[in-house]
């Protein structure tokens, strides 16, 4: 009898294990390169690309958690080769997974841009804060049209992930490679401006810490085959953003060459890491690097993709037999509310200044609407938030936030250009073993520290910024808990 007693907690532990926690995994990789000729978005003057230089995609990673056969949590995430996720874009693509998966909590889709500015433009309509181009009503692909076969060929791509399941393993790791710069250049002067010269005798130092840490996810099927990788590279893709073609930017190199090593249908997810003042342009050395490139004879965005891809390789020879299908999943989807900036008096006479203008140097010459529409309209947010301060002096910016345990792992999401420090201080006080901060899954615009207000310059200045520096505290405060709660 006490030999039975005995040996009953051994049982019930290895019933426990036969029936734990298994992962499902699901993959799906879509083309969403746009029907030629077609604007693009990221600068302030309109360009038409007439050529694709390379294809841009979206990639889908489904992951459902089974206990016992049932679902307990799951999760889907996509990565798009766009400048970021407009909320419109975002709610057709959830209404038409919604059609086909009658049953399934769309909430938890959660779509992500790598931040390319070589992709098209996303919005067309007056909103409450805009930067609208003048796109041609005619020979270019619309915006409207663009819409509608994105969210089409994503919501397709987001069910053939869903019913492709199948379980598989996950692990976790990261390695250093060195890919973004800082690019706000302090001067004695108290002064920031974003590329400054840092060749004078005025420059003290760069502005921002810079994060050269290389986050990824592995998952693989039953099998052992490698199937999916979630990478996050804390640098926006920004290598050929002034140019007037179609490109993925330095995903494109980077994902061919992970397909060569690892398999023509790995799915590679692209995360832009917390970067709002980080970018692929060197500040300094560049003669120094362009040597190098000139004796090595690679361009940049080899380079780029080069040290991505050692990091990545690193990372899996360290971790790949870590991998495991008994993991925790939790999804938690939730909305909450950040300190607006608030619009002073002179930042108002001043937009207002720079609309009148701008409006009337088109109708001077209406040729200038492709150089001076994006920035009339910009500075036109700035005097609409003024006006809506008058009846609403503490305005609040309702923002979604998702936070995703894999593990020991957690991704956390936000919309934003969110400047580097708040990324860290995430990943300094998270209790994950790893931390994925993941910008741009939303509407995008920066969100700058007080240091940068302070400074000034292009993306810390008031027409950059709808959330105030203590609103990016609050946001880095409510991940925190999120995290805390997916651990409870």
């Amino acid at each position: 009898m006490m030999r039975k007693l005995f040996l009953l907690p051994f049982f019930c532990l290895l019933c426990l294990r036969l029936v734990g926690s298994e992962l499902y995994v699901g993959t799906a990789t879509v083309d969403i390169t746009p029907p030629l000729p077609v604007a693009l978005m990221g600068q302030f003057n309109l360009r038409i690309a007439k050529e694709a230089q390379t294809p841009i995609s979206a990639s889908v990673l489904a992951l459902e958690n089974r206990n016992g056969g049932k679902t307990e949590e799951f999760s889907i995430m996509v990565s798009c080769d766009l400048v970021y996720i407009s909320a419109g874009i975002r709610d057709r693509v959830r209404a038409k997974v919604k059609k086909q998966l009658p049953d399934l909590d769309v909430s938890k889709v959660v779509l992500s841009a790598t931040h390319t500015h070589t992709a098209p433009v996303l919005e067309d309509e007056t909103d409450d804060y805009s930067f609208l181009y003048a796109v041609p009503k005619e020979g270019v692909t619309s915006p409207a049209q663009y819409k509608e076969f994105f969210s089409d060929r994503v919501a397709d791509a987001v069910v053939k992930a869903w019913k492709s399941r199948a379980q598989g393993s996950v692990t976790w790791g990261l390695e250093r490679a060195a890919v973004a710069y800082n690019r706000r250049a302090h001067y004695s002067s108290g002064k920031t401006v974003m590329y400054g010269n840092t060749n004078q005798p005025d420059f003290i130092n760069l502005e921002g810490y810079e994060d050269h840490d290389i986050n990824t996810l592995f998952f693989w099927d039953k099998s052992k085959k490698l199937i999916g990788l979630a990478i996050n590279v804390p640098c926006p893709a920004q290598e050929v953003e002034h140019r007037s073609f179609v490109n993925a930017d330095f995903w494109h190199p980077t994902r061919t060459a992970l397909r060569k090593k690892y398999g023509a249908n790995l799915c590679i997810l692209g995360w832009t890491g917390a970067a709002g003042d980080q970018s692929p342009h060197p500040m300094y050395r560049k003669k120094a690097e362009e040597r190098m490139r000139t004796l090595g004879k690679y361009d940049r965005m080899e380079d780029i993709a080069g040290r991505i891809n050692r990091a990545v390789d690193r990372t899996h020879e360290v971790i790949r037999s870590q991998a495991t299908s008994d993991v925790k999943l939790v999804h938690l989807a939730n909305k909450i509310q950040l300190p607006m900036r608030i619009i002073t008096d002179a930042e108002y006479e001043e937009s207002k200044l720079v609309v009148k203008e701008c409006a009337e140097a088109i109708a001077k010459d209406p040729k200038k609407t492709d150089d001076l529409n994006a920035k009339m309209t910009w500075f036109n947010d700035v005097v609409k938030r003024y006006e809506r301060q008058k009846t609403n002096p503490n305005p609040l910016y309702e923002t979604e936030v998702h936070v995703i345990r894999i593990g020991d792992a957690v991704i956390c999401t936000n919309q934003f250009e969110l400047f580097t420090d708040f990324g860290i201080r995430i990943q300094a006080r998270s209790k994950a073993l790893q931390t994925f901060v993941v910008q741009l899954a939303g509407p995008g615009s920066y969100l700058a520290t007080d240091k940068a207000v302070k400074g000034g310059g292009y993306s810390a200045v008031c027409q950059s910024n709808i959330v105030s520096p203590e609103g990016g505290q609050v946001l880095v405060e409510k991940t925190l808990e999120f995290i805390d709660q997916a651990w409870k």
